[in-house]
């Protein structure tokens, strides 16, 4: 039977097309399906304005193939009377993904999702990037949200498979998350705020995994 851990409180928005690192020479080919033992993901060091301890989650999909990420108080606003400080807030996650022995994977596809109010004249992002330990950090990869505004909001990245990075055969190595949701009021006169979070059960961010046996 799959047994899927999750240790700790973890959101992990993941950013694919901001890996741009061929596959080794020696990778195996990827699997139509994953492998059925546990994932296990441990919660590092959890910092930023926009995700404060218990503030964040994440649940493993009964597949193996992805992650949803949860937010509970991730909201960047900006207009008359709002400290200039609310217009960034960000995530800065370190986990440690443990996967089935024999195996490895990569991140091939993220789609983000929120909730925006953004004033005509008003200016939003979402920025991401993340790098294993170890690895140079990648530039990031922004996402503008056009004002006006009073909706959802989405945004997906994907990267081909044969230029993403796969997580090292037989390491421990800790995965750095960086995510940013940025507002300012621009012309506008009115208040604007972008959020991801889980006002509704359905506003979350969702990364994808591809899998391969290690040679």
């Amino acid at each position: 039977m799959r047994k899927l851990l999750v240790r700790g409180g973890a959101v992990l928005a993941l950013i694919a097309s901001s890996l741009i690192v061929g596959s080794p020479a020696s990778a195996g080919s990827i699997l139509d399906d994953p492998p059925s033992d546990h994932i296990v993901i441990d919660l590092v060091a959890m910092a930023g304005s926009g995700c404060r301890p218990g503030t964040a989650d994440v649940a493993v999909s009964p597949d193996n193939t992805a992650f949803t990420a949860i937010y509970s108080e991730y909201l960047a606003q900006a207009g008359p009377g709002i400290p200039t400080t609310e217009g960034r807030k960000n995530c800065q996650l370190n986990v440690l993904v443990h996967v089935p022995q024999g195996f490895t994977f990569a991140i091939t596809k993220v789609d983000y999702r929120g909730y925006g109010l953004l004033q005509r004249g008003a200016t939003a992002s979402q920025r991401a990037n993340y790098y294993f330990q170890g690895m140079t950090q990648s530039t990031f990869s922004v996402h503008p949200v056009a004002a006006p505004l009073d909706d959802n909001w989405f945004a997906s990245d994907e990267v081909p498979v044969a230029a993403v990075v796969w997580h090292p055969c037989g390491e421990l190595r800790n995965l750095n998350i960086n995510t940013e949701l940025r507002v300012a009021k621009g012309t506008s006169t009115d208040a604007s705020f972008l959020t991801m979070d889980s006002t509704d059960g359905s506003i979350s961010t969702t990364y994808h995994f591809a899998w391969r046996e290690c040679p």
